[in-house]
């Protein structure tokens, strides 16, 4: 009776130990079946295609670009702001072969040549995966851009937060372009809260940005620094003729009134020619009768951070020095 009961017990035991390896295999090959379903899925969303509407029209972009080819300033200076390099970048107009205030972060960078003018055989060499250009610099190669990768267009070369959205959509990074515009934007509100306590019913200030040279004087508007300027909230020369252009193009001292603003921010390159106008501009009785010159509110600012480098890093320098000069707390 003992070993019947013995015989019945390992009996059981050894039934119980299958059904248990069984369930184990099925639960095994479930968890690799999910495992699958998941990186096959992840593969299909790498692989996806998307169409990114831009300047010049639809692109279709596979995945996430690595290897990605700007081609103006704006372009080269966002991809900065998104933790990212270039394999490939014109050179920029000042500071050559790459702005200073980028090159820590960019490092060496292949130069595909100008912006006006990029070298087309020395981007295809790069093999990119994107290209990003500006259709009034490339509207005539775009055609000969699209073949050697898919090229995305904006509409111009300065909108600053424009560049970000479109390189997120097609860089496949929309919650980092937001994150990125989402953080100006806070900055914009903080300022302005700062500016309008400081300074009361004396704001918002008209402003004048001014540009000198060789033989003529120059008012932006809206480009890069008057658009940053218009969001902050300040307001334009107060006795212009024609607001309509984006820039006011001097070529007649008796236009000095133009400029007429409480503040003026002035750059200039630094050349003997260029000091010459600056001189006989300045050396005008028009220049002496601006209330910004009259309340000694003139001020010349860095050209590369608040006209030439377009992006939305610049932006931000552009922002800090504007703290500094109304002496807000930056936090």
């Amino acid at each position: 009776m003992k070993t019947n009961t013995y015989k019945v017990s390992r009996r059981f035991i050894t039934i119980f130990l299958l059904a248990v390896s069984l369930l184990i295999t099925l639960v095994g090959c479930g968890n690799q079946t999910e495992k699958t379903a998941s990186e096959g899925s992840g593969k299909k969303e790498e692989s996806q295609v998307r169409e990114i509407a831009h300047a010049m029209g639809k692109t279709k972009i596979e995945g996430t670009p690595k290897k990605i080819v700007t081609l103006y300033q704006g372009a080269t200076d966002a991809l900065v702001a998104f933790e990212m390099t270039p394999v490939g970048a014109v050179e920029s107009w000042l500071e050559q072969p790459i702005y200073h205030y980028l090159k820590e972060d960019i490092g060496e960078v292949q130069i595909v040549g100008q912006e006006t003018q990029p070298n087309l055989e020395e981007i295809a060499k790069l093999k990119p995966d994107l290209i990003i250009a500006s259709k009034i610099r490339h509207e005539e190669v775009y055609e000969q851009l699209s073949e050697i990768a898919p090229t995305i267009v904006h509409e111009t070369v300065f909108d600053y937060k424009g560049t970000v959205q479109l390189m997120g959509e097609a860089m496949n990074e929309e919650a980092k372009a937001k994150e990125i515009i989402s953080a100006w934007e806070m900055r914009v509100a903080d300022f302005q809260t700062k500016v309008k306590e400081k300074l009361g019913d004396k704001w918002p200030l008209h402003v004048s940005v001014v540009n000198f040279r060789e033989d003529h004087a120059r008012i932006y508007l809206t480009g890069f620094a008057g658009s940053i300027l218009n969001e902050l909230g300040f307001k334009g020369p107060k006795d212009l003729s024609d607001d309509s252009q984006d820039i006011l193009q001097l070529t007649d001292k008796e236009s000095i009134s133009e400029m007429n603003a409480d503040v003026i921010y002035l750059f200039m390159e630094d050349n003997e020619a260029v000091k010459k106008t600056y001189e006989q501009w300045t050396g005008h009785p028009l220049w002496e009768n601006l209330d910004a010159v009259t309340n000694d509110e003139v001020h010349q600012v860095d050209e590369i951070i608040w006209n030439m480098g377009g992006g939305i890093t610049a932006a931000n320098l552009m922002l800090d020095d504007l703290y500094k000069k109304f002496e807000l707390e930056n936090e």
